[in-house]
This record gives structure tokens, C-alpha cells and sequence, in this order.
């Protein structure tokens, strides 16, 4: 009896890279790595913050999830180059330049760097893009001298272009468009609470990073407050809204999760964002008459982990007063529900959406 050996399987060839794919995928590492590094920071930073008076060795954990926070541009270059399957070697040298671009590690007089803060998380992108680049201009070329040179060129090339060219012009840049925004919600705070919050309900539901935007920008203030507000409307709004067809542990996933898990109901059907976007726009106006605040960390996460209303007690000039407890509550939990209710209720009467538009198919 003769045997037939299998046939091999065909190689598996990656889909050609084209400019609109190589920046989803630079976003995609850069969103992924500001959850990561910021999110400890954000869900305890804040906590043992307000703790510290009555525990204070809550200090200790503060110092580590800044230090955490401070470790983002490194895990923005090698997530971002994980996205583009890059090998250990150029992975590490893609993570290397991406801290060079930042400005995390400023150079202290005395001898050494100075390292504070996340660095400028758009410039982080740009040199993590940069290095990219370099690794798959090189390719293979180098031969058995990659480990020798190929971090070598990374350094030398992205990341002085990095730490050189872009990082003085984003700066200016980032720094400017976040005094624009926050003087501008200070100047306005009702108007520009009602953008902001609908901008960052929009942003919730699509691949775009609301963490990565406020921190990028330098988001503070009720420019930050209102924007957070944005993103819990989001939340309760898709938990109320698909409710009779999630039922009850899917409906709070975008409450106690992210409301990206309902980016498909939204963007297949725009009409579905509607009731998201009247809640959002009363809570961002409340909000900014109220004066709701924020830090760049606390502006994306809505009321996950209770950050946003963490951060709004925490914030200069508010505290743990029963009043302020009152005000945090009916913003962050009865004002979202009120509103999601009633603008549910209205776009269903009127025929415009169900509550099997909202249905969330895991399997």
C-alpha cells in the first residue's frame, strides 16, 4: 500500500501595507499601551490619593503606578511594533526610540535624566511609526550584524529624528491645542462642556483612544470633567437602550467596561447614536455649569473603576464634602440614567431605534 504525503500548507502571506493600514496599526499599539501603563494609575492613583490622610503608606502605591504611567512611551513602541509581528530585536529597538521621542527622561544638569510624567504620548507615536519604518526599510540586510547595528541605526535615525525634529514642534503644538481647549472651557464652560462631551461619546465607540486623546492634549479642568461625562453617557445610554435585548450582565458591560464594545451597533447603524448623543450633550452642559473636573488620566475612562468621579472629588478646589458627594453622584449615576431613560423612550416611541438595534453577539 502506498501513502501520499500531505500536500503543505500554503505560506501565509501579511496583506500589503498601505498607508491607511500602517497608521490603524500604529493607533491600535498606541491605544492598547495607554490603557496599560495609565489605567493602574487611574483606578488607584486617585483612591489612595484621597486615602492618604488616614493611610499613609498609600504613598508607596502612588509612587508605583506613576512610575507605571511614566513606563508609556516605552510600551508604546513595543506594542506598536507587535502590531506589525516585528521580531524581538526590533521590537526592543522600536521601544527604545519611541522613549527617546517622547521627552519623558529630560537631561538633568547635574548629570543623568530626570524622568516624570508619560512624556508627549502624539510625539511617542510618531517616533514608534519612525522606528517602524526604519526596521522594515532594513529588513533582513543586516544579516548575522542585526543585533550589532540594527538598534544602532533605530537610535541614531528615529530616534534622533524623534528627540531632534518633531518632538520641539509637537510640543508646542499639544501644548497649545490643550490651553486652547482649557481656556476655552473655562471661558465657556456649558458650550464647550456640551462639545467635549459629545466629541468623547462619539470617540468611545469608535477605535479612537479617548485616554490617548485627553492625555495627548493636556485635558485638565472641567475640560476634562465634562469630557469623562461624555463617556459615561455613552455607557449608561448603550446599557439602557439594549437592555431588554442584552439583559442584564451585556447590558453593564459598557457601564463598568467600555462602551466600545458596542462599536458595531453604532457605526452599522448612525441613527443608534442619537438618544447617546442628547444625554450626552445635557450632561456636558450640567456638567460645565457645575463645574465637574478632571485630570488628563481620568478624561476617557467615564465611571469605569470609578475614576472620572474619583478625580472630580479629588480635584482642587472640590473635596469629600457631603455636598460635593451628592453632586458627584447625581452626575455620574442618577443625571445618565434620567437622561438615557427619557431619550430612549423618545427615539423608541417615535420609531427610530429598538432595543434590538443595540443587540451585543459575543459568540
Amino acid at each position: 500500500m502506498t501513502t501520499t504525503a500531505a500536500a503543505p500548507d500554503p505560506p501565509t502571506t501579511q496583506p500589503p501595507l498601505t498607508a491607511g493600514s500602517f497608521t490603524l496599526k500604529v493607533l491600535n499599539g498606541i491605544s492598547i499601551a495607554v490603557v496599560v501603563a495609565l489605567v493602574p494609575q487611574a483606578l488607584l492613583g486617585e483612591l489612595f490619593t484621597a486615602l492618604l490622610p488616614v493611610f499613609p503608606a498609600g504613598e508607596t502605591v502612588i509612587h508605583l503606578v506613576s512610575l507605571a504611567a511614566s513606563m508609556l512611551p516605552v510600551l508604546i513602541g513595543v506594542l506598536v511594533a507587535m502590531q506589525f509581528h516585528l521580531t524581538q530585536i526590533q521590537t526592543a529597538a522600536v521601544g527604545i526610540a519611541a522613549v527617546l521621542g517622547s521627552g519623558v527622561a529630560q537631561v538633568d544638569p547635574e548629570g543623568g535624566f530626570q524622568l516624570q510624567g508619560t512624556g508627549l504620548v502624539i510625539n511617542s507615536g510618531i517616533t514608534a511609526a519612525l522606528a517602524v519604518g526604519v526596521v522594515l526599510l532594513i529588513g533582513t540586510r543586516l544579516g548575522n550584524y542585526t543585533i550589532l547595528l540594527l538598534s544602532t541605526l533605530v537610535v541614531l535615525i528615529a530616534g534622533g529624528i524623534g528627540w531632534v525634529v518633531t518632538y520641539p514642534v509637537v510640543k508646542v503644538f499639544t501644548v497649545w491645542l490643550g490651553e486652547l481647549i482649557n481656556g476655552a472651557t473655562s471661558l465657556q464652560p456649558v458650550i464647550m462642556g456640551i462639545c467635549l462631551a459629545l466629541l468623547f461619546a462619539l470617540a468611545i465607540v469608535s477605535p479612537i483612544s479617548t485616554v490617548g486623546i485627553a492625555t495627548a492634549i493636556f485635558m485638565d479642568g472641567v475640560a476634562s470633567g465634562t469630557a469623562n461625562l461624555g463617556v459615561v453617557a455613552a455607557g449608561f445610554g448603550l446599557a439602557i437602550a439594549g437592555w431588554k435585548a442584552n439583559g442584564v450582565a451585556t447590558s453593564l458591560l459598557p457601564v463598568l467596561g467600555s462602551p466600545k464594545v458596542h462599536m458595531a451597533t453604532i457605526w452599522s447603524r448612525p441613527i443608534n447614536f442619537l438618544p447617546i448623543a442628547c444625554t450626552a450633550a445635557v450632561m456636558g452642559g450640567v456638567g460645565g455649569a457645575v463645574g465637574i473636573s478632571g485630570t488628563p488620566i481620568s478624561a476617557g475612562f467615564g465611571i469605569s473603576g470609578l475614576v472620572g468621579p474619583l478625580a472630580a472629588l479629588n480635584y482642587e478646589g472640590w473635596g469629600w464634602s457631603a455636598a460635593n458627594l451628592a453632586i458627584i453622584v447625581a452626575m455620574f449615576v442618577i443625571l445618565p440614567i434620567v437622561c438615557s431613560l427619557l431619550f430612549t423612550w423618545i427615539f423608541q416611541r417615535i420609531g427610530l431605534i429598538t432595543s434590538e438595534n443595540y443587540r451585543l453577539d459575543f459568540t
